[in-house]
């Protein structure tokens, strides 16, 4: 008997945490094989723009409702999993600056002498225009590391920069960092991930997405970084 081929599921970061803790029970439980692939946002539309074949996509709500309108998912299918909101980490055991308040996080960007963010991540978009609105777009990208993709943790972790900018759940996916919290809800962002079934996705893709979105429970989401769909 051939083997069945595997439900592909392409990821957002930012949800990558849950979903190494999900996948592996479902198909304890079920047998069937999941392929998954992380990357940022931008980085999986570019993906599937190009041809990719996948069964399920995590995006933004914003992403997955634009590929529902152009056809490129099944429209209907969209699943709200979590919000994210954006954070700073530095070194573990390092100082943490004063976060507290707008005026004091723009402070600790200007006494910080290294920052890292990403550029294709929606953090990093989000944060190229947050520190021009800030008034401090110059002096900060002047010390600041801008990483194609990937956890911006890692450079934190290891020395390279002093503060970590980033999705919290994607600070917390590495090793070596301490969480200094949310930047303050006035300058903040709150994102929602979703996922959507693909226009031609395999027999099961609708059921493990429901999946994904039940074992998505407010415990794990917090315990991730993340915050329950309201």
């Amino acid at each position: 008997m051939p083997e069945t081929a595997p439900l592909r599921v392409l990821s957002t970061l930012a949800v990558m945490g849950v979903l190494q803790d999900v996948i592996p029970a479902r198909e304890a439980a079920t047998r069937e094989r999941i392929e998954a692939v992380y990357a940022p946002t931008a980085k999986l539309l570019e993906r599937i723009r190009d041809g990719a074949e996948a069964d399920i996509a995590i995006l933004t709500a914003e992403a997955v409702d634009a590929l529902v309108a152009a056809g490129t998912m099944r429209a209907g299918s969209r699943v709200d999993l979590a919000i994210s909101v954006i954070g700073v980490a530095v070194k573990a055991g390092a100082a943490r600056p004063d976060i507290a308040t707008p005026e004091a996080f723009r402070a600790a960007l200007l006494a910080a002498k290294s920052i890292a963010y990403s550029r294709a991540g929606a953090s990093g978009i989000f944060f190229a225009g947050l520190i021009d609105r800030l008034g401090i777009g110059p002096e900060v990208n002047a010390k600041a590391t801008v990483i194609p993709q990937g956890f911006t943790a890692e450079l934190a972790a290891n020395g390279a920069v002093e503060l970590a900018i980033q999705q919290v759940s994607e600070l917390m996916t590495v090793a070596g960092v301490d969480i200094v919290g949310p930047l303050p809800a006035a300058v903040n962002v709150r994102a929602v991930f979703s996922g959507g079934v693909m226009a031609g996705a395999a027999t099961g893709a609708d059921e493990l997405l429901g999946y994904f979105r039940e074992a998505s429970t407010a415990g794990l989401l917090e315990a991730k970084g993340l915050l329950p769909i309201e």
